[in-house]
């Protein structure tokens, strides 16, 4: 009796473990992601990049600038995301967050895409911005919202979401991420770009279209090598 009661209680806390684990806390101030990997030999590898050593660390490790200049929209979807993350920002190594601002010319869009290691929260500076995200199967229910100047909207973590601007003039919103490096997956793209190629077998069943479509959409979007 006794020995199925301590299992039952390992049990329990190993489920409870599992249920509650997240992301350790910082055991020091900082950990400067160091960009010069040649002294990595004394460095700490720590949430995908190597530490800094304190004693090296100054400010403008902690500073970035140019967030103020908008980016280049002459592109096929009219928007520019301008991302300030680990890779960028080297002080945000471990401390869960980045940002970015992205740039829509008029009628541009922020295609459906996921980050996998982020919720997004958005506000809008400039203009207005029809945007939306959809749940997981087998609902895949879709909220969508006009926002417009000084409106705040946010993207759940690895779900599908857009940003489309409806007005007739340029608009601007600063996101806000959980995570130093949220990652980025850009449906279109992964699908009808990756490399090397789908089959587009696999993509003429699961899309429904004719082979013929799915091919061109492959020459399209850089995957045509197959």
């Amino acid at each position: 009796m006794r020995k199925a009661y301590i299992v039952t209680v390992a049990l329990f806390a190993l489920a409870f473990s599992l249920a509650s684990a997240s992301d350790p806390d910082p055991l020091q101030d900082f950990c400067v992601a160091l960009e010069d990997y040649s002294d990595s030999k004394s460095a700490v590898f720590v949430n995908g990049n190597f530490c800094k050593d304190p004693k090296l660390v100054k400010a403008e490790d902690f500073f970035f600038e140019g967030l103020n200049i908008a980016g280049n929209t002459d592109n096929k979807v009219g928007s520019n995301v301008t991302t300030v993350n680990v890779d960028t920002l080297p002080g945000l190594n471990t401390l869960g967050i980045s940002l970015a601002r992205i740039d829509f010319a008029p009628y541009g869009e922020n295609p459906p895409h996921t980050h996998p290691r982020g919720t997004e929260i958005l506000v809008v500076v400039e203009g207005t911005l029809f945007v939306g995200f959809v749940t997981s199967d087998p609902e895949n229910r879709l909220f969508t919202k006009t926002l417009n100047k000084g409106d705040v909207f946010v993207f759940p973590v690895g779900l599908i979401h857009f940003q489309l601007n409806v007005g007739k003039t340029n608009a601007i919103s600063i996101s806000g991420l959980s995570s130093q490096n949220a990652g980025l997956i850009t449906i279109a793209n992964a699908v009808f770009g990756s490399n090397p190629p789908i089959n587009p077998n696999v993509l003429t069943k699961a899309f429904q279209l004719d082979k013929n479509v799915v091919e061109e959409l492959q020459k399209e979007f850089g995957g045509d090598n197959y």
